[in-house]
């Protein structure tokens, strides 16, 4: 990549690392799924009517959204409600690298290589290091949440990789359809009506700034920038700089909230970060189709939006699909 490129890249990584911070501080006073849910409504409008249709079945567009943004978010924006700092929650969403490659083995048939065994054991003792050694703080059950985040993050991606859907600024805009609606439901229902209506008469200034962020500079600018970056350059050359969006999300977290991570939050994200570097090795041998995961790039198809849209792009592939990437 040049240097323009490289400075494109790093940007887009640190929206998305600072998205994290936005949502937290955007999100107090409102229930999180009903935060969510406004958030995707200004996914979808007005660039659904500008941004043409994916050319997928309806099927699979739907699924991409149920599981990358659907459940991939509302499990993010619950367990950050529940306590979960953004800057580990940034950390703990990258296990969907492991997610991905160990949900690919098992329904795709695409075997993992050494590296990436290699990647998902280091990556397991980083999570497990995080979920003995958390703050008191932090709660299992908001832990769990950004795990289950993780996963749905994960599902997302193999689904996606199984329908051969190019992955870009359609399918973020355009699977983010089905979200709002189920996503306000739920909150109805979890929440009651009185506390939606309440929350959306009471709308702040900060809440707003944050959703025009989260929706329009993360989702639509940042994927777009990011995807542009993907049809020029190598994939294993741009995708490795989404890594970096972790440490903008701790260092900013650090800096703005005073949310310091613990010594062993510190070390297994650091740990669970050298597990998904290894995954992402690209193989260095071997015929044909590479397997799932082989360079990784939030969650937004994403990636993520983190997360958030990390793109999941085969190498030595042109046509192969990048994934959610960011938060």
């Amino acid at each position: 990549m040049n240097r323009r490129d490289s400075l494109l890249a790093a940007l887009v990584a640190s929206i998305w690392g600072f998205n994290f911070v936005v949502i937290d501080w955007g999100m107090a006073g409102i229930p999180p799924l009903l935060f969510a849910a406004i958030r995707f409504t200004f996914v979808v409008v007005p660039a659904v009517f500008f941004v043409a249709r994916p050319d997928a079945p309806w099927r699979v567009v739907a699924a991409v959204g149920v599981f990358m943004s659907l459940g991939q978010f509302g499990f993010l924006y619950v367990s950050m409600d529940a306590g979960m700092p953004p800057g580990l929650a940034a950390l703990v969403l990258q296990a969907q690298v492991i997610f991905t490659i160990l949900i690919a083995a098992g329904v795709l048939r695409e075997l993992p290589t050494p590296a990436q065994v290699a990647g998902v054991l280091i990556g397991t003792v980083g999570l497990a290091v995080v979920a003995v050694g958390r703050g008191g703080n932090i709660t299992a059950t908001a832990l769990a949440l950004c795990v289950l985040a993780a996963l749905s993050w994960g599902i997302g991606n193999v689904i996606s990789r199984s329908s051969g859907v190019r992955g870009g600024l359609s399918l973020t805009v355009w699977s983010a359809v089905v979200v709002p609606v189920p996503l306000l439901a739920l909150s109805l229902a979890v929440d009651g009506p009185a506390a939606v209506g309440d929350a959306l008469a009471s709308f702040s200034w900060q809440a707003a700034l944050s959703t025009l962020y989260t929706a329009g500079l993360a989702s639509l600018v940042g994927y777009g920038v990011f995807n542009t970056l993907l049809s020029r350059n190598p994939s294993s050359s741009v995708v490795p700089w989404v890594l970096l969006a972790p440490v903008v999300a701790m260092a900013s977290a650090w800096t703005l909230l005073d949310q310091r991570p613990n010594g062993a939050e510190l070390a297994g994200g650091l740990v669970l970060v050298a597990g998904v570097l290894v995954a992402m090795r690209p193989p260095r041998w071997g015929l044909g189709r590479r397997p799932l995961g082989a360079d990784v790039g939030d969650g937004a198809h994403g990636l993520p939006e983190l997360g958030q849209p990390v793109a999941l792009v085969l190498p030595d592939e042109p046509d192969a699909p990048g994934e959610r990437i960011g938060a």
